[in-house]
């Protein structure tokens, strides 16, 4: 598995600098605080399924796609820590 990046980031470089948007700006659009969607952008927090509509309404993009975005990035952040996990595989008799 590849290192997926953040959603935040793809807000940042793909939403927010193309349209020349500030956190400000794009915060007030959203209908969030600066200070959630700086989180969300500074990678601090991930995205809720409500940010995901919300990010589907303002982008033009669908809500799942920034949902399977944070899962994938939850996914691998997961998956590093694999080997430290202590589970015992389990086998049908």
């Amino acid at each position: 598995m590849h290192n997926p990046p953040h959603p935040g980031v793809i807000i940042k470089e793909l939403c927010l600098e193309p349209l020349g948007l500030t956190i400000t700006d794009a915060a007030e659009a959203l209908g969030v605080s600066r200070k959630t969607l700086s989180s969300i952008i500074n990678g601090k927090a991930g995205i809720s399924p409500e940010m995901a509509v919300r990010l589907s309404i303002a982008f033009n993009t669908s809500s799942e796609s920034w949902l399977n975005q944070q899962t994938q990035y939850d996914l691998w952040l997961a998956e590093l820590s694999r080997k430290d996990l202590n589970v015992t595989p389990l086998n049908a008799a």
